[in-house]
């Protein structure tokens, strides 16, 4: 492995990997908490688990993200650990490829992790880490990979969403754009494939056959990946806007509402049950409703979203707080300083949130019900 696992309590080697015991107490055997509970009480959070990863000296992180059941910490040297998120646990944790080899795209289906390393499409063993499949597709590849039960889609430089058969890789056919823009982002899913573009189309296909189901167009390049929740696809654009487009269920699609920001956006927005929330470079985090299309507050120091819990988000600030706000009132309930924390993971599954520092203690806590 050729890296410890350190925590505060005890632990144990098994099967040549090293688990954790989260911690328990503020302090106690090991390093304190990363935000004092003293701070969290005011602002009924209480810490659910707390873990130390050994983070080499200098050695920065890279990811930290959710992902269903599990929370993923990826070093800029390319060392990956997977924790379960409720327990903090660590289910693998290994190099997955050399130091700065680059790598884009994390995402899960079944068993697998998929991730381009290097150019190459690479699916990881979801409990163990360990590369279950290497592709190389012989081409430069721009968005991250997804597939569903029969296919894989990459897309690639040459303005083409290519098509790969999931059981063994073999090229099926190829699909683009009509205008030939530049494919940036792609969902995967049993009924359809929707993708968007950098010239601001939004194009759903048929999963069993090239048919093109709807297209929706904005005036200006999507930034980040389209996000789908339901049956609604929502995206930030660079035109500015976030924009929430519906599909209907005789094959076409309606915008169903438009928000415009005061900023040219860089992200995709955080998609909750009921809100949205949007980061704009240099204006903050704003809460749109889901339904209505409407600002229900604008956080000025605002940097994302870090989880929601009912009528609460709870939203990482520039000065390195975590500003709890009410999306019914649309006012600041109060804050809470984490002047340790370099790292955040966005989390809409649940309340649970998740803060890292350079010294690889990574926190769990949640909101008191």
């Amino acid at each position: 492995m050729g890296r410890l696992v350190m925590q505060k309590t005890w632990l144990f080697l098994a099967m040549g990997l090293f688990a954790v015991c989260p911690a328990t107490t503020d302090g106690a055997g090991g390093s304190e908490w990363l935000v004092s509970t003293n701070l969290l009480g005011p602002a009924k959070l209480a810490p659910v688990w707390q873990t130390t990863l050994p983070v080499r000296q200098g050695e920065r992180l890279e990811m930290v993200k959710v992902l269903a059941d599990r929370l993923y910490v990826r070093t800029a040297e390319n060392y990956v650990w997977s924790l379960d998120r409720r327990t903090g646990d660590i289910v693998f944790s290994r190099s997955i490829a050399p130091a700065g080899f680059p790598i884009f795209g994390w995402t899960a289906y079944d068993d697998r992790l998929i991730t381009v390393i290097d150019n190459q499409v690479v699916e990881l063993d979801a409990n163990a880490g360990t590369r279950r499949r290497v592709s190389n597709l012989n081409l430069s590849i721009i968005a991250p990979p997804v597939r569903n039960s029969e296919l894989f889609y990459v897309s690639a430089a040459d303005r083409r969403l290519h098509l790969f058969r999931a059981e063994d890789m073999v090229k099926m056919r190829m699909a683009s754009a009509d205008n030939d823009s530049q494919i940036t982002s792609v969902l995967a899913g049993e009924d359809m494939v929707v993708f968007g573009t950098d010239a601001g189309n939004l194009v759903a296909m048929a999963t069993d056959a090239p048919r093109k189901l709807w297209q929706f167009d904005a005036p200006g390049a999507m930034a980040g990946p389209v996000v789908r929740s339901g049956s609604s696809f929502f995206f930030a654009s660079k035109d500015t806007c976030v924009y929430r487009v519906d599909a209907s269920e005789a094959g076409g699609s309606s915008m169903a509402w438009r928000y415009q920001t005061e900023a040219i956006l860089d992200r995709e927005p955080r998609v909750t049950a009921a809100v949205v929330y949007q980061s704009a470079p240099g204006r903050g985090v704003t809460a749109i409703g889901r339904r209505s299309g409407k600002a229900l507050w604008t956080l000025a120091e605002g940097v994302d979203l870090l989880a929601e819990a009912g009528n609460r988000a709870y939203v990482f600030t520039k000065f390195n707080t975590l500003v709890v706000m009410d999306n019914a009132s649309g006012n600041q309930v109060l804050w809470v300083n984490c002047a340790d924390v370099s790292y955040y993971a966005t989390n809409t599954n649940d309340a649970r949130i998740y803060l890292a520092d350079q010294g690889g203690r990574v926190l769990c806590m949640e909101p008191i019900r």
